[in-house]
């Protein structure tokens, strides 16, 4: 019995234990070959999201070395690849070039606050098993703030591409004239060369060797060695050509070589965590609403479970591992996964592979990457950012529900007129509102019985009967202190020049709560409509709701009405009486 508990535990807080005991070799092979292409990712990723940030290139190499070991196991999903992501870089970006924090102190060490903020923070929510929060950002929102980020991040890449100084005109059109005229032709080469490999090595190059029934594994991976190969290309011609010290080529500069050490240094700034606190609530939010999502996508493929609040655990202690090895914040990126997913990963054991080979990169190839173009990793980003704009989306979301589409109007405006936090709180807000006034104005249906059958559907909608004495309404929404004051209204603008009518019966069906203010304006209706010798009727009501009345004086105040266990029953029993 204690083994049992013990294994249960084990099998919980550390899903590792589960895939590992049934680990094959078939499992062993989809991973290294997933492992491989995964880290030819990792590299120009993790410098390339490090610059997003503001950040030295060793930053996001850090990130990507520890976090994932730490997710792979405590992480339930199977091939999520943890590691810095671009939507967190541009936050981090936006935080640390606000004025007041600036001032505090150097951007690694206020990016290393954010980080391990971020992981108290997702761990504080496990402990609440807030893991369901993931829930209340809607997709719409989600969508609309994703691409928004992504636009800002798209208009933060243009100077490296074009190799201008950072864009000081604001909405001075006049002063665009000038900037634009001090591009760098070297630069600007550089990431043409760039953005077409990466593009060639897409679809273009997928088609062409489908057409010679090449392997699907080759062609995923010869397809993601683009933005590596693009890397060591552009490389090659700033070393030959010496195009850093005789074109003005902006380049990486030396990068740290070695494992990052561990330090805790970063704890002794009290000032410093207070001022960055919020901003670390709003990447740790994000981080961990898109892991989710992202793992739902590979987790529904293989019939695989996530648990939300395992990944909060996992993501929690990724964010402080990256933190105590001088990263920058973690997440799970939805490109890097579904390489890492599409390239045959079975287990987390690609990632551990992916580390292992990134680390043989830190300690002995940090050197080549000196004479690395920005130019070329905002091309990376470029590209692995695009696809992230979903403006076609807005309009598809639109033309279901307005509500939704509003939403995420608002939320991608949001984000780029008044910043990246401000814009998703604003959608959040949005979206409440839309369901406030949802809710408050619920689906009410008169309803009649389809001849000869035991069905009753919308007089508007169907060729019913129906009857003089009789109303039969079905409310079609849980009924609250926001909503009840309608449904009476529309009851009693049913019952207005209807001197024949005897008896309403609220058809429940739908009904699974109602609170203590509508149970009361539901009493004051009762004693209305008797002023009116009209009876109010109950059918179909849930359990829950039956037992709340029962604990009431609801039911007694209803009578001589009365609670009907199906609608047929009241129309049995009411029709006959005129």
């Amino acid at each position: 019995m204690a083994n049992q508990q013990t294994s249960n535990w084990l099998n919980s807080y550390f899903p590792i234990s589960i895939w590992l005991k049934n680990y094959t070799r078939e499992d062993l092979n989809g991973d290294i070959f997933a492992g491989i292409i995964t880290a030819i990712l990792l590299v120009p990723q993790g410098i390339a999201y490090a610059m997003l940030a503001g950040l030295p290139a060793q930053v996001g190499l850090y990130a990507s070395i520890l976090p994932p070991l730490i997710y792979a196991l405590l992480g339930s999903s199977r091939t999520l690849s943890v590691g810095p992501v671009s939507i967190a870089a541009i936050m981090i970006a936006s935080v640390l070039a606000a004025p007041e924090i600036i001032e505090l102190g150097s951007p690694v060490e206020n990016a290393i606050i954010l980080a391990a903020e971020g992981g108290f923070i997702l761990l504080f929510m496990a402990m609440l098993r807030m893991g369901g929060l993931v829930n209340f950002i809607s997709h719409p929102v989600l969508t609309g703030f994703t691409s928004g980020a992504a636009i800002l991040i798209v208009l933060s890449q243009i100077p490296h591409l074009l190799g201008l100084a950072k864009n000081q005109c604001g909405l001075t059109l006049s002063c665009y004239n000038e900037y634009l005229q001090h591009i760098n032709h070297y630069t600007l080469g550089l990431s043409l060369f760039s953005i077409l490999l990466l593009l060639s090595f897409g679809s273009p190059l997928a088609t062409l060797l489908k057409r010679f029934n090449v392997k699907t594994n080759i062609i995923i991976g010869l397809s993601k060695c683009a933005p590596l190969l693009a890397v060591i290309i552009t490389t090659i011609l700033v070393i030959v050509y010496q195009l850093s010290d005789l074109q003005n080529v902006a380049i990486v500069g030396e990068i740290q070589p070695g494992l990052p050490d561990i330090s805790f240094a970063f704890f002794s700034n009290a000032t410093q965590w207070q001022a960055l606190l919020p901003g670390a609530t709003f990447i740790a939010l994000i981080a961990y609403v898109e892991s989710v999502a992202i793992a739902k996508v590979t987790a529904n493929l293989r019939n695989q479970k996530i648990n939300p609040n395992q990944e909060l655990i996992a993501l929690g202690v990724a964010n402080l591992a990256t933190a105590f090895s001088g990263g920058m914040s973690v997440a799970g990126g939805f490109s890097r996964t579904m390489v890492n997913f599409t390239a045959g990963a079975r287990t987390q054991m690609a990632m551990l592979i992916a580390v292992a080979l990134l680390s043989i990169a830190v300690i002995f190839f940090t050197e080549q990457f000196t004479y690395l173009p920005k130019a070329a990793l905002a091309a990376v980003i470029l590209i692995a950012i695009f696809p992230l704009i979903k403006i076609r989306e807005i309009i598809s979301t639109w033309k279901y529900d307005q509500g939704d589409g509003f939403a995420e109007l608002i939320t991608l405006l949001g984000v780029l007129a008044l910043g990246i936090e401000e814009g998703i709180a604003l959608g959040v807000v949005i979206t409440i509102l839309s369901y406030l006034r949802r809710t408050s104005r619920p689906h009410i249906a008169v309803v009649g019985r389809i001849k000869e059958t035991d069905h009753f559907r919308n007089i508007k909608r169907h060729q019913v009967e129906t009857w003089k004495n009789l109303l039969l309404i079905r409310i079609d929404e849980n009924i609250s202190f926001a909503n009840v004051s309608y449904i009476i209204d529309f009851i009693e603008d049913e019952t207005i020049n209807n001197a024949e009518l005897k008896h309403i019966v609220l058809i429940f069906s739908s009904v699974s709560y109602i609170d203590r203010t509508a149970f009361e304006a539901l009493e004051n209706l009762i004693n209305s409509l008797k002023n009116q010798q009209i009876s109010l009727h109950l059918a179909e009501v849930k359990g829950p709701v039956l037992d709340k009345l029962k604990q009431t004086t609801f039911l007694e105040q209803l009578s001589p009405g009365k609670v009907f266990f199906q609608t047929i029953m009241a129309v049995e029993q009411l029709t006959d009486k005129k």
